[in-house]
Formats: structure tokens, sequence, C-alpha cells
């Protein structure tokens, strides 16, 4: 079987969509499956070149035995709006291209951004084979959400889009229960043709590990309690208002850690310099090999969205990688994050944005961290990655 997967973003990229899509075709091709993946130079989310890469028409690479295909686009830095659209219109068209000339019996396009989706219907067209809708997110919906614009005519003309998107469909595979009941309920799509693949952990990668001491050292958080943040530093993360909460923290040994990149990054620096901020720490991403080196030096991981009904039906991957690292999660979302979080017994939730509940909820987990441990595994045994990836192309191929 030969599988045309198209997405906006591909390691060594190191955002949820990469890992999740690098992750599921690694499994696939290990199960002697075919994975050509078409994405674009790797940029995000600063919007610059990788080192390694150009931004040209043509380039090809094998990893891990997945045929990776990169094609140009107009790459911009992960804010603006109109950038941003100008960026995937253009993948939509390169990947349409190169995707004419890539033999396939079913092509999978992955959101969130639809025009990814729209490349795969076109191919669906002209190669009259199957295509794969995987939804990670509602859009436009996410775009209202964050405050990046209003209902209009742009935003009905994408609802349009989206929903003719999910009706010309062979198959959708959504990220949460939630995404799926809305577009039963919502759009009228059949449940026979909707699968519910959440995200998870690769638990070969994520492993319980000592502190590295020598980092801690070298961030001078030795004997600090530290809550880290990993990630991306957008509009939908709020992460304005853990600041603002960190300046109102009286004991000297609780640190925050912020690691990551994003359209915010430099309002939040120059907001933690007018805070005058001595217990957080702001630092650039950070490799994927070495993500697992800071997670370890965490005493609690922090998950935070802004307060918005959109978000309640959302599951961040980041849960699943620190818990797999016995990482407790202290969350600020709603709805299907939240009930994983307490059905589990793995963290505790706090009302988004609520500051009286964030440090409330922080303090507990001060005074006894190790409360959560013993669930931990309960939680991985349902979300591992290569169940999940398997999972998938039973659907895909039925």
């Amino acid at each position: 079987m030969k599988i045309l997967f198209l997405t906006d973003n591909f390691p060594p990229e190191v955002n949820a969509p990469a890992t999740r899509t690098y992750e599921h075709c690694r499994e696939w091709v290990k199960q002697g499956i075919s994975v050509t993946v078409v994405t674009g130079a790797p940029n995000f989310p600063k919007g610059e070149v990788f080192e390694g890469y150009r931004n040209k028409l043509y380039q090809k690479e094998i990893i891990d035995g997945i045929e990776v295909i990169r094609v140009w686009t107009y790459i911009a830095e992960n804010k603006g709006f109109v950038k941003r659209i100008m960026d995937y219109l253009s993948f939509m068209l390169s990947s349409f291209f190169v995707g004419l000339f890539v033999r396939t019996d079913i092509i999978v396009a992955t959101s969130p951004q639809f025009f990814t989706a729209i490349s795969g219907r076109w191919l669906s067209f002209w190669k009259q084979k199957p295509w794969v809708m995987e939804v990670r997110d509602l859009w436009p919906e996410s775009i209202k959400a964050v405050g990046a614009m209003d209902t209009n005519l742009i935003i009905r003309f994408f609802e349009i889009l989206e929903k003719r998107m999910y009706k010309k469909a062979s198959k959708i595979v959504v990220v949460t229960d939630t995404f799926r009941d809305e577009l039963i309920k919502k759009h009228g799509i059949s449940s026979f043709k909707i699968a519910v693949v959440k995200n998870g952990a690769n638990l070969d990668l994520f492993v319980p590990q000592e502190k590295n001491q020598s980092l801690l050292e070298q961030l001078t958080l030795k004997n600090k309690f530290v809550i880290g943040y990993i990630g991306t530093h957008g509009m939908a993360h709020a992460l304005d208002f853990v600041l603002k909460a960190a300046n109102n923290i009286k004991n000297e040994n609780i640190h925050f850690l912020f690691i990551g990149s994003g359209a915010k990054k430099q309002e939040l620096l120059t907001l933690k310099e007018q805070l005058g901020l001595n217990n957080v720490t702001m630092l650039d991403l950070v490799p994927k090999e070495e993500v697992k080196e800071y997670i370890s030096i965490m005493d609690v991981s922090l998950v935070n969205l802004k307060r918005s009904d959109t978000f309640k039906s959302v599951i961040p991957s980041k849960i699943f990688e620190n818990v797999a690292m016995h990482k407790p999660i202290l969350l600020g979302v709603e709805g299907e994050s939240k009930k994983i979080i307490e059905d589990y017994g793995v963290g505790e939730a706090f009302e988004p944005e609520n500051e009286k509940e964030f440090l409330n909820k922080l303090y507990k987990m001060v005074e006894n961290p190790e409360r959560y441990n013993e669930n931990f595994n309960n939680l991985l045994k349902d979300f591992e990655r290569k169940v999940l990836a398997n999972k998938m192309l039973r659907f895909i191929q039925e």
C-alpha cells in the first residue's frame, strides 16, 4: 500500500503537528507501508529556514524510511494573518503540483489550515484516489477564538470551504471526541466515516529519568521547584496571564521555565522585563532530541490556553509527553483535556485565566508533587503513540 501524506509541518520542526505526523508515518513504514510525505522547508515558528535546507521548488530526503519531498512555499514568521494565508496558499499549490507525480493508493491531508485539505481534495480528483482529511483543529473557529479575526465575509467563506472539505473527504480522522460530535451535529457528517485518533506519547523516546544536574546548574535552578512550559508562545496560549500571576508569588523557591518561540514571544519578554520577574527564565526553542533533558528538570509541566469554548475541544499533545516522563500536569484548559487529567489523576486543572484558582492549584502541587506518581502508567497505556498510529492505519485501510 502507498500513502501520500500532505502536511505543512514535519521534522526537524518540533511542533505537535510535525511530531504526530512523523511518528505515525514511521510506524506505518515499519509495517511495510510505502509513505511519501510532501511538506515545505522547515521554518516554523520563526519563518527562518533551518540550517542545511533551502526553500526551493523540489528537494527529497529519506527520514527513517519515509520519503520526504519538500516544496517551495512563501515563508513568513508565524504571525500576521495575511502572510500566514499566503504561506498556506503557496503550500496548497506546490503540494498539489508535486503530488500529481507521486504514485499512491490513498491521500492523507492534515489540518489545522484546511488549504492543505484542498490540495488533498484536488489530488483525489485528478488521481482518482480516495483521500482522508485529518482534522487536528476546528479551523476557522480557532481563528476567532484567539481574537485574530471576528466573523466577517472572509471567515464565512472559510466556513463554507470547511464544510465542503468535510463532505468531500472519503474519511475523516479527528483528534478528540468533541471534534467528532461537532462534525456529526453541526455539519451533518456520517459517524461511519469519522474515526477518533487522539494524540499520545512516544514511549520509546519519552521515559522517566533523573534530573539533568548540569542543566540545572547552567540555568541556576538548583534547589528550585520548576514549573515548565515547552511549546509555542502564541495568541492561543495566554502566557501573559502566567507571567502576571508569577509576579504575585512570594515563595522564592518557585521558578517558571518557558521554552519556545511564537508570535507573542517578544511581547512576553517585554512584559517580563516590565514586571521585573526574577522567578521566570525564558529560553528559545531547543532541538527535539534535547527536549526530554529540559522536561527532566521540571517538577510540574504547565499546559495553558486562553479561556474560550473553542478550546474545550482540544487535547494538547504535550500532556502525554510530560506524563510519559512522570511529570504532573498543571492544566489551564477546560473540556476534554480537563477530564483526562482528573479522570487519570495525573495533575490539577484550573479555570483558564483565573489567577486565584491557578495559584491555589499550583501551591497544592508544590506541597506534594509525588501524589500523582502512581497514576501515570494508567494514562500511558491508553495513549501510546504506536497503538494510536496502528488505529489510524487500520481505519485508512478499511
